[in-house]
């Protein structure tokens, strides 16, 4: 059963494909919970802001914040914020990384179409 999956606000078709969707189980670092990770997206139906945020994380004096790089995507159609492109998705090598402990952060990975629920309007269709 296919789906189809619009922008909440404008009711943009997004072209997303559930065959490019990761099952829901599947783990990443920025984690899954509220969202749907796609492997795969369309970029003409849609906008990429690259977010480059430092938080402020005081734990010693050397230590001063977190730093986050992301990119948001939006909605081409109205601009909304519907998800983050986030970079750990799977290796794109089949190494098995130095000294063969698995892939490491030095491998490339492949980026992660990250949409949250409540900005994505979801109709199945028949």
């Amino acid at each position: 059963m296919a789906s189809i999956y619009n922008c909440v606000e404008c009711g943009n078709n997004l072209n997303l494909h559930t065959n490019h969707l990761y099952p829901p189980d599947f783990y990443f670092e920025a984690g899954n919970k509220g969202t749907l990770s796609f492997a795969v997206v369309d970029s003409t139906k849609f906008n990429f802001e690259k977010e480059d945020k430092i938080m402020p994380f005081f734990e010693t004096l050397n230590y001063w914040g977190i730093q986050r790089k992301r990119v948001k995507i939006k909605c081409s159609c109205c601009g909304r914020l519907v998800g983050y492109v986030y970079d750990d998705g799977p290796p794109l090598t089949e190494s098995p990384g130095q000294f063969h402990f698995g892939p490491s952060q030095v491998v490339p990975r492949a980026p992660r179409y990250r949409f949250k629920n409540k900005a994505l309007r979801i109709t199945h269709e028949t």
